[in-house]
């Protein structure tokens, strides 16, 4: 059967599985304004409103444990169809359901899709994308966040106008079941368009299906070349890798706690969670809250054009990440969001006042004060596209390409599972926070974003020109701060990766790869390969294990490896 064979357009479609989370932000942002909701489910407010919201989240921090060991067992591309799956069934029982616990039951199974999904995706993606446009391709899967937020946001308002419009007292349930229902089309469209899609080539590797891989390689990176420099250069990085990480020690889940992985982790969870506690989804969920506090305009509408805000500031992460960085992106966004934070919570606690009135969804409310109003929407607005062109996508793109690939979905489940913990949190927790503490608490998400940018500054490093398998190099580091990593001349990696030198020494004969079509496989590796690098004393440092001793020496000798020892004397 022939499959899908263009990057963008299969990293572009399995994005789709982002997609599903922006539909569930704007399943509830949507109609908690609405009469049918409000009615048929008793004007759940605060605590209610609160665990309505949290079943979500909290689903989908299973969902990143179960897509590890789907993803792992069956492939990321099953992964992905599997989280379909969950987000059908779950979106039916929301849309048929019948109270308060049947609603939350299937945002739970539906959490179960998103966590899965949001989890498996960006691995999927990160695997089929060569690193010049790793963050780019990663980057679709934040942008299908913010069309889903958006297509389902229009739904709802669309189907706000049911019965009478969203302030008939009498407002029927079809308010909220018409776009609860509609959001199953996504996840079908995308588990039976997968079938065209092809496997992860490092997954292929990884279970020793090395024909496949270097096809699926060969189909993706050059018209179904084989022989191709760009597709022998990296199917010769897959298979060092790969054959390193086998001899060295087994992919178990307690080896993400040993020494040389457990920064790695503790930083993507981090990133993940700073995310989260920038505040976005705070912004997102309960949008329609804010707008009414200010008191501008239709709560509806006016919260429409931040969505589409998010949308379009999200383009231009996905044409400039990978030549900007991640590290100078997330550093900036970090200080601007906290400075709009701060500037919404000062314009709120100085212009602002207890909104007492018996027919208000707020507590605290800038009556009398148009500018003090403008200001606060336009901080709104401002927050939201600094988001998108900063922590949005990069906090996906970060933690899918720093792992090696016999702890990436392990490791990358981890992190969003923080991710969606955090969010199961705030989701609970900030209704009745805006009505108990009202403007202090956009100085609480303030004060996170200016840690966020403290601890990015002091840990973590530029990722961007290096492929998967150079992220040990990367985090090796020799020593050296992340902020001094990329611009010292004794810096253990280049700036550039070492892929684009091997592919010029194939091209030019000077290395010789041999492919499963050259010659026969060894049952349990593949094969051997004989170069001219090999017959030199150094190894390219990319292909050294951070965590290597001098131990460990003899045993990577038989695999042709160098340690970081032996490499820094033959330097």
């Amino acid at each position: 059967m022939r499959q899908v064979s263009n990057v963008y357009a299969v990293c572009a479609f399995a994005a789709i599985g982002g997609g599903l989370f922006g539909f569930d932000i704007s399943s509830m942002a949507g109609v908690i304004g609405t009469k049918a909701y409000q009615n048929y489910f008793g004007n759940p407010l605060s605590y209610t409103q609160g665990y309505i919201t949290a079943a979500m989240p909290a689903g989908s921090i299973f969902g990143t444990v179960l897509a590890s060991l789907i993803g792992d067992r069956f492939s990321r591309k099953i992964a992905i169809q599997s989280s379909c799956l969950f987000w059908v069934i779950g979106s039916i029982i929301q849309a048929l359901s019948n109270g308060i616990p049947m609603l939350v039951i299937g945002r739970i199974i539906a959490g179960l899709g998103v966590g899965m999904a949001s989890t498996i995706v960006p691995i999927y993606q990160a695997e089929i994308a060569p690193k010049e446009i790793r963050g780019r391709v990663i980057t679709l899967q934040q942008w299908a966040i913010t069309w889903g937020i958006l297509i389902a946001y229009f739904i709802q308002y669309g189907a706000s106008f049911v019965d009478g419009g969203a302030d008939n007292p009498n407002q029927g349930s079809l308010a909220f079941r018409i776009p609860w229902a509609i959001q199953v089309l996504p996840a079908l469209i995308l588990f039976f368009g997968l079938i065209f899609f092809p496997y992860s080539p490092r997954w292929l590797a990884a279970k020793d299906r090395w024909e496949e891989a270097i096809q699926v390689l060969a189909d993706l990176h050059a018209g179904g070349d084989v022989k191709h420099p760009k597709v022998l250069a990296q199917y010769r990085e897959i298979e060092e890798s790969l054959r390193y990480e086998q001899d060295t020690s087994a992919a178990k889940w307690s080896s993400l706690l040993q020494t040389p992985m457990r920064p790695r982790v503790i930083l993507g969870m981090s990133v993940q969670m700073f995310s989260a506690l920038t505040g976005i989804n705070v912004m997102m969920y309960y949008i329609v809250y804010i707008m009414q506090s200010a008191r501008i305009g239709s709560p509806l509408l006016t919260a429409a054009i931040q969505y589409i805000i998010n949308v379009v500031m999200t383009l231009p992460a996905i044409f400039w990440l990978d030549k900007w960085g991640r590290r100078p992106l997330m550093l900036i966004g970090s200080l601007a969001m906290s400075a709009l934070l701060f500037a919404t919570g000062g314009l709120q606690a100085t212009y602002g006042q207890p909104d007492n009135s018996p027919d208000s969804e707020t507590t605290w409310a800038v009556i009398g004060h148009p500018d003090a109003s403008r200001g606060i929407v336009a901080c709104s607005y401002l927050f939201v596209a600094v988001f998108a062109t900063s922590w949005g996508p990069i906090s996906w793109t970060y933690p899918a390409e720093i792992f090696p690939n016999k702890v990436r979905a392990k490791a990358v489940a981890i992190s969003t599972a923080s991710n969606w913990t955090t969010n199961t949190i705030l989701a609970f927790a900030v209704p009745p926070l805006l009505n108990v503490i009202n403007w202090k608490t956009y100085m609480i998400f303030a004060a996170f974003n200016a840690l966020a940018f403290i601890y990015i500054f002091f840990t973590a490093p530029e990722t961007k020109n290096f492929t998967l398998e150079e992220m040990d190099a990367v985090f090796s580091g020799k020593g050296l701060q992340p902020w001094r990593r990329n611009s010292s001349p004794d810096c253990l990696f280049k700036k550039t990766s070492d892929l684009d030198e091997l592919e010029r020494q194939i091209a030019h004969g000077d290395v010789k790869v041999n492919t499963p079509g050259d010659a026969e496989i060894d049952d349990r590796k593949p094969i051997m390969v004989e170069t001219v690098i090999e017959m030199t004393n150094t190894r390219r440092p990319s292909l050294v294990s951070a965590g290597s001793s001098e131990g460990d020496a003899p045993k990577l000798r038989n695999l042709g490896v160098v340690t970081p020892v032996e490499w820094y004397h033959a330097r």
